[in-house]
């Protein structure tokens, strides 16, 4: 059975994504603390007074950005509790997981580095998040570990692995790739980013894990 395709936005609806795309632009470029709602409504083809009917603030819409603009790391987290005990195994899930993670934080990263340079400014995103109801940054480790978890209960995982510790190595490991990718550009000096590309990073990564992670083939108790 065949779907038509996803109708064309129109009226708010675009105006909407109008403004989301401009926003996200701009804090890829030019960073978070000089994309002003002015700069951002300007860019989008709007007034800024239309854009405050879509948006309560900046906060909001470098959320939503984050949310629908990057790419869809928190949707893959979010099904993975319920995929535990499936015939993928861990290793295909992790490898999802890794390629999802850092690809999303190389969009991420240079649109939240701002925060970082500003104590008052990351003060308010933290608030901001609070009122929206959002979760922070930790809510990849938590998902994670708790996948790990649940196919710990299932034998598949070795019993003696705390699953929040797997989990930050994993996502670790994916935000400083992300983090070398932007630093070095396309100057990267040949030995400083291997595995080369996302596929083999995620295959070789995850590998690397899972063996460490795997229960024991013997029938033995894991240390």
């Amino acid at each position: 059975m065949t779907h038509d395709a996803a109708a064309p936005l129109t009226g708010g609806a675009l105006t909407r994504s109008r403004i989301l795309d401009a926003a996200a632009a701009l804090m890829s470029t030019v960073g978070l603390t000089r994309t002003t709602t002015k700069v951002i409504a300007r860019e989008a083809g709007c007034s800024e007074a239309t854009l405050y009917k879509h948006f309560r603030n900046k906060e909001e819409i470098f959320v939503r950005v984050l949310h629908e603009r990057a790419p869809q790391f928190s949707e893959v987290l979010a099904q993975l509790p319920g995929r535990a005990g499936d015939d993928r195994g861990p290793a295909a899930h992790l490898r999802q997981v890794a390629l999802a993670a850092v690809r999303f934080y190389r969009r991420a990263f240079p649109m939240a580095a701002s925060l970082f340079a500003s104590p008052e400014l990351l003060e308010t995103h933290r608030r901001r998040l609070d009122e929206l109801g959002t979760v922070g940054p930790q809510n990849a480790t938590q998902h994670l570990a708790a996948y790990l978890a649940a196919e710990q209960k299932l034998g598949r995982i070795a019993s003696g692995i705390d699953p929040h510790a797997a989990a930050t190595l994993l996502i670790g490991a994916c935000f400083h790739r992300a983090f070398l990718d932007l630093f070095f550009g396309a100057q990267a000096p040949e030995d400083a980013l291997l595995p080369r590309d996302d596929e083999e990073f995620a295959t070789e990564t995850v590998r690397a894990l899972v063996e460490g992670i795997a229960p024991p083939t013997d029938g033995s108790a894991a240390p």
